[in-house]
């Protein structure tokens, strides 16, 4: 069934954000009668009641509850294309929940952000630090930047970076006192820096080379759940490190870490951008997208040189 009067859905809209049918009356200029109409229509062209009311409160059904999101994007996306018209001009409107991974993101991703945001002054956002998967289903978050294969197949995962590698690395300072391995089989020998995530401790670090799969169980006195912490104990001596090739880009450049056993190539870490529903992939969302992958790209080629 098709939607034929866009006022109706903004009524809904506006009747939902402010938990009242008259209040919305009185922001859009109807009557009571006029509003109690639309909403009648609009519930009659779907065929299912979209709010519970009385006569003093206002609640949405489930199926309101489905049709708000939509709505709200639908009407965003038509205020946008007829500003677009009016002007000339891009507008990029949103505010978006974004979690991020602890170590690139507040080494790089909020100064991405930050300069994303200066461009588009219009769009806002709040952001959550967590090596975490964040349960984009339950929490206040519409977006998940991630590195590794995601475990849930509903997600919707776009690729920032796919050809990002975990690599091995320490400070020059720590290869001086204990010299550097040769293979991944002497990583035995070393101080290893290790994370952990929730009950999983990635003691395990895997290689390949010709075919060739290696597993090293390693062992170390450094511990966290922080991959920002192990990034810094890996920069200050304390051992040797594997971390994604991203994260440590910017210190290989610097010669602040020396990438270890380049022979050997490191696990996967693709780094995607995640939300729950493909509805979510606003314009604004799609062009961030676009932005991270262009600075997650310059920041790769900048941990090669």
């Amino acid at each position: 069934m098709k939607i034929r009067n866009l006022h109706d859905l903004e009524l809904f809209v506006r009747a939902a954000e402010l938990g009242s049918l008259s209040a919305a009356a009185r922001r859009l200029d109807l009557s009571p009668a006029l509003a109690s109409a639309s909403l009648k229509r609009l519930e009659a062209e779907l065929g299912v009641p979209l709010m519970l009311r009385s006569t003093r409160s206002l609640r949405l059904t489930r199926e309101g509850e489905r049709l708000l999101p939509a709505a709200r994007l639908a009407l965003d996306g038509l205020r946008d294309a007829a500003e677009e018209i009016a002007t000339g001009r891009q507008v990029v409107r949103d505010h978006l929940q974004i979690s991020l991974p602890s170590d690139l993101g507040r080494n790089h991703l909020l100064g991405w952000l930050d300069e994303f945001q200066a461009r588009w002054p219009e769009v806002s956002f709040r952001l959550q630090f967590s090596d975490r998967l964040a349960d984009v289903y339950r929490q206040p978050v519409d977006l998940a930047i991630r590195y590794g294969q995601q475990p849930d197949s509903g997600l919707v995962a776009l690729p920032l970076h796919a050809a990002n590698r975990r690599v091995l690395c320490a400070a020059p300072g720590y290869l001086a006192k204990h010299g550097a391995p040769h293979t991944p089989d002497d990583l035995v020998h070393h101080n290893c820096l290790c994370f952990r995530l929730g009950d999983d401790l990635h003691d395990q670090w895997r290689f390949t080379r010709d075919g060739r799969e290696m597993r090293i169980t390693v062992t170390g006195n450094r511990l966290c759940d922080d991959g920002d912490a192990v990034r810094r104990w890996a920069v200050a001596g304390h051992g040797i490190a594997y971390k994604s090739g991203l994260d440590i880009a910017s210190d290989l450049a610097a010669g602040r870490l020396v990438r270890l056993c380049p022979d050997w190539q490191g696990e996967a870490a693709p780094l995607s951008l995640t939300c729950a529903d493909r509805r979510q992939l606003s314009p604004t969302v799609i062009l961030l997208r676009e932005f991270l992958r262009e600075r997650c790209a310059a920041l790769a080629n900048a941990g090669k040189s």
